[in-house]
Parts: C-alpha cells; sequence; structure tokens
C-alpha cells in the first residue's frame, strides 16, 4: 500500500507543477498578439499603399508613353499630346496630373514628353504615422522620342 500511497503523491504533485505553469502562462497569447498586431497593421498598410502607388505608376509610364508616340507624329501640337495623356490616365490621376511637352521642329528632333502626378492622388497616405508620407512626392515619367 505504500507504493499506491507514493504513486498517489507523485502524481498529485505533478499535477499541482502543471497547474501552477498554466496560470503563470496564462495571458501570454494575449501579450504576443498585442506585441505582434501593430506591426502586422503596418505591414498590411504598407502592402496596400505600395500596390496601389504601383499600379498607378504603371498609369503614368503607359500615358508617358502614348504623348510621345503622338508628339512623334508630323502636325502634331502640344494641345493634342496633352489631351491624349490625360485621356489615357483614370480620373483620380487625371485632375492633378502635369504634362510637359517638348516637341521638336524637324524630322529627327527628339520629342520629350514628362507627365508628374502626386502620389496623394494615386494612394491614401496611409503611413504618415511611422514617417513615411507621400506629401511633396510625384510619380514621374519621361518618355523621348524621335520625331518622324
Amino acid at each position: 500500500m505504500k507504493t499506491n500511497t507514493r504513486r498517489q503523491t507523485v502524481c498529485l504533485t505533478s499535477a499541482v507543477r502543471r497547474c501552477s505553469r498554466a496560470r503563470s502562462r496564462r495571458g501570454s497569447l494575449t501579450m504576443e498578439l498585442v506585441l505582434v498586431l501593430p506591426i502586422l497593421g503596418i505591414l498590411l498598410l504598407g502592402l496596400f499603399e505600395y500596390s496601389l502607388l504601383f499600379f498607378a505608376r504603371g498609369e503614368v509610364v503607359d500615358a508617358s508613353r502614348t504623348g510621345a508616340r503622338i508628339a512623334s507624329l508630323p502636325g502634331a501640337t502640344e494641345y493634342d499630346v496633352e489631351e491624349h495623356v490625360l485621356a489615357s490616365l483614370s480620373p483620380r490621376l487625371r485632375q492633378t496630373a502635369r504634362v510637359a511637352v517638348q516637341t521638336g521642329q524637324y524630322s529627327g528632333d527628339p520629342v520629350i514628353v514628362a507627365v508628374r502626378v502626386p502620389m496623394e492622388s494615386a494612394s491614401p497616405d496611409l503611413l504618415w504615422p511611422i514617417g513615411f508620407s507621400l506629401d511633396g512626392r510625384d510619380l514621374v515619367s519621361e518618355t523621348q522620342m524621335l520625331k518622324e
């Protein structure tokens, strides 16, 4: 019987140890979540902002190339180029876009079309609380072709 009592005592003390370990770890998952969740949130906001800026950059590059193609044609005016560039941009980018056109006079002269769009119109400024603001930054694309 002593053996049986000894086993019960061993089992009882190990259960108390397990119980005390469980009490000491209570709330650790909550603390880990509190520490990690803001970092994951910032990463998610950064990913969202970057994807919108990357998509808008593609639009700006395409608009610049479209304008350079039009500017390289004989008889094209700066107004024609600007109209084609603005037509190829989405409405939210078109409102604040600035187009600079440098046309050549003769065949073989370079024509340069530059499109500049503020990043604030392409994406919401989500990362300003951590010090990365889109204020005063632009998406810029410049395309150069030869006049036909």
